[in-house]
């Protein structure tokens, strides 16, 4: 099999994963602003006036396998992160990625929460 095969034979989604289902349009979300390789919708639990998860289409299990994996995808997340937040809180914004289940990660598919419209305390707890 060609280097060229395998690639194009490797699953970009995992069909248990609710980001993978929600980027395939199974699950409903509240989109609210798309890129080629990334998508952002809002939080259906938000802790801010502005708390919206901006993912990549293809699944990664954390921020630092999209980083490793696809820099470009990462680049857009942030991206589009900051154009969500000067549109919908002026800029200000905090930018969080939870890696691992310790860190508060509930949801193993990269993701990033962008979180604005209100002063954030520090440290974050």
């Amino acid at each position: 099999m060609s280097d060229a095969t395998e690639i194009s034979e490797i699953d970009v989604s995992d069909p248990d994963c609710l980001f993978c289902r929600v980027v395939s349009g199974q699950v409903a979300a509240e989109i609210v602003a798309e890129g080629e390789h990334v998508i952002a919708f809002r939080d259906v639990n938000p802790v801010a006036p502005l708390h919206v998860l901006v993912i990549p289409r293809e699944h990664h299990p954390d921020i630092g396998a999209l980083a490793a994996a696809e820099p470009e995808s990462l680049v857009e997340l942030v991206r589009l992160a900051g154009r969500i937040a000067q549109e919908q809180s002026g800029g200000e914004f905090r930018l969080v990625a939870n890696t691992g289940a310790a860190a508060g990660q509930s949801v193993f598919h990269a993701h990033g929460h962008v979180l604005g419209g209100r002063a954030m305390t520090w440290p974050p707890g």
